[in-house]
């Protein structure tokens, strides 16, 4: 039995089914570069797989035109965008993360550069502050407003309007920002 199958659907473009272990149940992902893939679980054929990206075609053209714009917006992007280091990385991060911290009155308590898939950051409810190394790579403005985002979970936990009025007092426009942000989607490094 074949393990993937590259097949064409119309208005939809080359589709890739996989069979997964893991899969409990048909899934769709689709992601900048790659195109679609469906998960076919095991006991399930890829001809009912075919049968069920038809019943999600609208969907999957709603976000195909989205990664489209992000493709594009990537390829846009400047060439110091380019893979950078772990180490170097977790140095300009840390650094920058402290400055911010000691300027603005923040304390956290440890930091971690991970490589992370579908997070900038994040803030344990101990103030841990998590960073994704691809973070180097945004604009200094955006590593800036995402590293004061986490910095303000110190002290606000939620995304409540007390937590946006803190960062707009440190960032301004703290949500034009954030949506500047979701134009440089994660998965597009």
């Amino acid at each position: 039995m074949m393990a993937s199958i590259k097949i064409e659907i119309d208005d939809i473009g080359p589709v890739l089914f996989e069979k997964s272990k893991r899969a409990k149940r048909l899934n769709i992902t689709i992601k900048p570069f790659k195109g679609v893939r469906v998960a076919v679980p095991h006991g399930v054929s890829f001809k009912e797989g075919k049968k069920f990206v038809y019943t999600k075609t609208g969907w999957i053209q709603k976000h195909l035109g989205r990664m489209k714009e992000l493709e594009l917006q990537r390829k846009k992007m400047p060439e110091n965008s380019k893979p950078i280091d772990k180490a170097s990385a977790r140095k300009k991060l840390v650094d920058r993360l402290e400055v911010l911290a000691e300027n603005n009155g923040f304390k956290y308590n440890r930091v971690f550069i991970k490589n992370q898939k579908t997070r900038w950051g994040s803030c344990s409810s101990k103030n841990n502050i998590n960073l994704n190394t691809k973070l180097v790579n945004l604009p200094d403005e955006l590593m800036d407003y995402v590293l004061l985002h986490e910095l303000v979970h110190t002290k606000v936990k939620n995304h409540s309007k007390r937590f946006w009025a803190e960062l707009d007092k440190l960032v301004g426009n703290a949500k034009t920002k954030d949506k500047e942000l979701g134009k440089y989607g994660v998965g597009l490094f």
